[in-house]
């Protein structure tokens, strides 16, 4: 018999009923370090006193209203984002994969509105993940993403992760953008070098199409800039945002340059839910902090802390994990063991990491975790590699 709750999660045996920073806390009070974060969604960790604030407080003066009319924390939230971004103009979602949406439509869009309605293909990359929406399935191409839910929706070109020749033979007068994640979260912490993210800003603008970045998980200070294209000095015309953003507090959202959002007239899109002052207010309470200069320093010194802490770890076990990868707080651990091992190792101590593609376990902690966290994970992922050294 199916359950009440459809059964397309493999669930680890977990069940929490409470957070406090960067901890999870099961009803016996069994306490987890929590270097997941809600896979990168809880940036302040859990419970953090001004988000609770912010939900309380507007939770108590009105929740919903709809955008048929003007929303004060949806326009506070957009001209946080404006002024602090490339962007000139913002919509709100309630997710990433709600946001790939939009970003597939906004560029389409464009180029009908220029006379050129057959310029539709948006090249994306292999090991992308965008989303479980339709768009975002084809985008990405896998079989893992696709198989038993054809026909797919056309209109996509994947190409292979890095492969500069393939990229330049893919361009053609029907392309109207590129896709592709600064780094790769679901791909296994891939990250595009900056002189490549360079390289794709010039291939967009010589060519005349738009550059789409994919910062849902990579974005919001995750790695200690406030979005991480701004490593390599370059803009997006389009770009995907969430998970962090709201703190956990479901929200996502679609930034564009002026140019890019042309087409997106009254009528063009829509959302029931998105921009509600809830989520809105919440994520005018994260942008404080994570925008802050000093926020996002004390990041990069976390980063450098952690990323050094786990390059001895790999030292000190080199038949369970083969390199450290990533950037900022958006780590991975390339393994030799099966990852899947690793992560029930880690709950097995009471550390909670994060599986991704080509055996590598991620590590997405809360933005603001502490040095002691920080030498607790360690010593805990310390054991659980110990333990799959004596099973082997």
């Amino acid at each position: 018999m199916i359950p009440s709750v459809l059964p397309t999660y493999t669930r680890a045996p977990l069940t929490f009923v409470k957070g406090e920073g960067s901890w999870l806390i099961e009803a016996d009070g069994t306490r987890y370090l929590d270097l997941g974060a809600g896979i990168a969604v809880n940036c302040l960790g859990h419970a953090h006193p001004d988000l609770v604030k912010a939900v309380t407080d507007q939770a108590a003066a009105l929740w919903h209203v709809s955008n048929l009319y003007h929303i004060p924390q949806q326009q506070a939230l957009a001209d946080k984002l404006v002024d602090a971004t490339f962007a000139d103009s913002v919509f709100f979602t309630n997710s990433g994969t709600e946001a790939c949406e939009l970003a597939v439509k906004m560029a389409r869009k464009y180029f009908h509105d220029k006379g050129q309605p057959d310029r539709t293909q948006i090249i994306t990359f292999e090991g992308a993940f965008h989303g479980r929406s339709s768009a975002a399935i084809a985008a990405a191409g896998s079989e893992k993403m696709t198989k038993g839910f054809g026909p797919l929706l056309p209109g996509f070109t994947n190409l292979p992760f890095g492969d500069h020749e393939a990229l330049q033979a893919a361009v053609s007068d029907q392309t109207c953008a590129i896709m592709i994640e600064p780094i790769q979260g679901e791909g296994g912490i891939r990250t595009v070098p900056d002189q490549c993210l360079k390289g794709l800003r010039d291939l967009c603008d010589e060519h005349g199409i738009l550059l789409i970045l994919d910062e849902v998980q990579c974005g919001v200070g995750r790695t200690g800039k406030l979005f991480a294209h701004e490593w390599a000095g370059i803009t997006p015309d389009i770009m995907m945002v969430a998970k962090g953003i709201g703190g956990g507090f479901p929200l996502g959202a679609v930034l564009a340059t002026e140019d890019a959002a042309s087409g997106m007239t009254a009528g063009t899109h829509g959302s029931t839910y998105g921009g509600n002052p809830l989520g809105c207010a919440v994520g005018c309470a994260v942008m404080d902090h994570v925008a802050d200069p000093a926020f996002l320093d004390q990041v990069n010194r976390t980063a450098g802390l952690l990323r050094q802490k786990l390059e001895g770890l790999v030292a000190n076990h080199p038949d369970i994990f083969e390199s450290v990868r990533g950037s900022g707080l958006m780590l991975g651990l390339k393994c030799k063991a099966p990852n899947a091992d690793v992560v029930a190792a880690g709950y097995a101590n009471h550390v909670i990491t994060v599986p991704a593609a080509d055996n590598v376990v991620r590590l997405l902690p809360a933005l603001n975790i502490t040095d002691s966290d920080i030498a607790q994970a360690i010593d805990r992922l310390d054991k659980a590699a110990a333990s799959l050294k004596q099973v082997a």
